[in-house]
């Protein structure tokens, strides 16, 4: 039986390869438009950190800060930090996140295009930066999350989107990795931030943590304004066509842009009959042939966040303060995290489109399972409910959560952005991103909200819980996910009609309705 290939004939048969390559332009135009994921990576290194900081803690959260100060009272290291209130900081970002991506993004970005909602979402964010910086109250730090969320919806709507359009086909990976690149660079600006922030005396670090968050945000809008809108969104919106032909020569740097212009146009007419047969998002409900797509789009996001390296992400310095680190010994060894995941996930950038998705997925998978596994045994034989670990394994550990995050940078962490963003044909391309979305912000928001809650009843038996969803998630891949490593993106829906599974959801009435319009 076959498992998950791509069309039969292998990649250079898959369909017409397009002229031109990388130009500066288009470099250019992704790098600036990757600043979307330094906004995400920014706030999942603050939270983080910022809940972990003495200063913080006694202002907004006094009870968290009583458990880990007063040694007359006896708390199991696994639930210091046990708050609803303190992880509803985190989480209520997502929820804004979400409701955003839901009611509002996916309509802008298909009807006005991907760069308004790169401008919206940095707008956003930077008014949330300013709300966070300036709390006085833990309502008002919730508010200000919140409206850092409603960046984060506009951003994680359009910036996959723009990256997968307007990189060159084969070189897709590379492009729309950066996203997550990014990400890994704004989380460790952000932890570098709260490292420098923690040592300010007078207590008011976090609020330089919290506010310098408006520095990316800052960088997007401003970049924003001067990109241009992609081809495909272009066509979309009903623009000339020699406007969007004169467009891609400047992209591709040639003049042979024939093949794709003309994808681009039958693409679009599907368009059309997705907007007379009631927009993207009811034919992704309804319709068989985009049933692989919406699996993939719910999916993927929803078991990255199951892996549990948001948890890590988020409560890194919390987690490790848990296991017996102090403060800035633990901000410290998050800033070594994030250097090795960074590093990852740029190998990541140069192997996707080599190796393949599937083949970093799996190998990825299996690096992580075994890590979490051990983290797991190490904290279930060796961490009680009081006290802390023996520095040899306290660094141990660490290495561990290293080695796991590693295999997360070079496998699910930016291909979980790069799969769902390339495989939807343009007619439902903006709602099914929406759908990706809103499912990686439910599952963010009951990690976020409930990570240290069952940290506190599961103890070291959360992480062998992480490690079951990492195996279930790759043996998905194995047998479901076909391979899209260069194939031109309008044409990527082939892969499912020659699926061993997918072909039989599908259906041969459903297979290609594109020859039908």
């Amino acid at each position: 039986m076959a498992v998950g290939f791509a069309v039969a004939g292998g990649e250079e048969d898959a369909g017409r390869r397009y002229g031109g390559g990388v130009t500066a332009f288009v470099a250019l135009s992704c790098v600036t438009a990757a600043m979307g994921g330094d906004i995400f990576g920014y706030d999942i290194g603050t939270a983080g950190g910022v809940s972990s900081m003495d200063p913080f803690l006694r202002e907004f959260f006094p009870g968290v800060y009583r458990r880990m100060k007063q040694g007359g009272i006896h708390v199991s290291n696994y639930c210091k930090f046990d708050s609803q209130l303190l992880t509803l900081f985190t989480s209520s970002l997502y929820v804004s996140g979400l409701l955003t991506a839901l009611l509002l993004a996916s309509w802008v970005t298909a009807r006005r295009g991907r760069r308004p909602s790169m401008i919206l979402g940095g707008a956003a964010y930077l008014a949330g930066a300013a709300v966070s910086g300036g709390a006085v109250s833990a309502p008002m730090a919730i508010l200000g999350r919140a409206l850092l969320g409603v960046g984060l919806g506009f951003a994680n709507q359009a910036v996959p989107l723009y990256l997968s359009e307007m990189a060159p086909a084969r070189y897709r990976g590379m492009f729309s990795n950066g996203f997550q690149f990014s990400l890994c660079l704004g989380a460790l600006l952000a932890t570098v931030v709260n490292y420098g922030a923690e040592k300010i005396a007078a207590g008011w670090g976090w609020r330089l943590s919290l506010g310098l968050a408006a520095f990316p945000a800052a960088l997007l809008t401003a970049g924003a304004v001067f990109l241009p809108e992609t081809p495909s969104s272009l066509v979309q919106q009903g623009r000339d066509h020699g406007e969007v032909r004169a467009l891609l020569r400047k992209i591709r740097g040639t003049d042979a842009v024939d093949a794709e212009l003309d994808d681009i146009v039958a693409a679009n007419a599907a368009v059309a009959q997705a907007h007379q047969e009631g927009g993207g998002l009811r034919l992704i409900l309804t319709r068989r042939r985009y049933r692989p797509q919406l699996a993939m789009a719910v999916l993927i996001p929803s078991l990255t966040q199951l892996t549990g390296i948001n948890a890590i992400g988020f409560y890194a310095p919390v987690l490790l303060r848990s296991v017996g680190m102090g403060e800035s010994a633990s901000l410290l060894s998050t800033i070594a995290l994030v250097v090795i995941s960074s590093a990852a996930t740029l190998a990541s950038m140069l192997a996707a489109d080599r190796f393949g998705r599937r083949t970093l997925l799996l190998a990825g998978g299996a690096q992580m399972l075994a890590a979490e596994v051990l983290v797991g045994a190490v904290m279930a034989a060796k961490l009680g409910d009081e006290g802390g670990l023996s520095k040899g394994y306290a660094v141990a550990l660490l290495v561990l959560i290293a080695v796991y995050s590693a295999g997360f940078g070079w496998s699910w962490g930016p291909l979980s952005w790069l799969v769902p963003s390339e495989i939807f044909p343009l007619e439902v391309r903006s709602a099914g991103q929406s759908v990706t979305v809103a499912s990686g912000f439910v599952f963010t928001i009951l990690v976020a909200q409930y990570f240290l809650a069952m940290l506190c009843r599961m103890k070291a038996w959360l992480f062998f819980f992480f490690a079951g969803w990492i195996a279930a998630m790759t043996v998905f891949v194995y047998f479901f996910l076909p391979e899209t490593k260069g194939l031109p993106i309008e044409q990527i829906d082939k892969v499912w009609a020659e699926h061993w599974f997918w072909k039989r959801v599908i259906g041969e009435d459903e297979a290609q309705p594109s020859e039908k319009l």
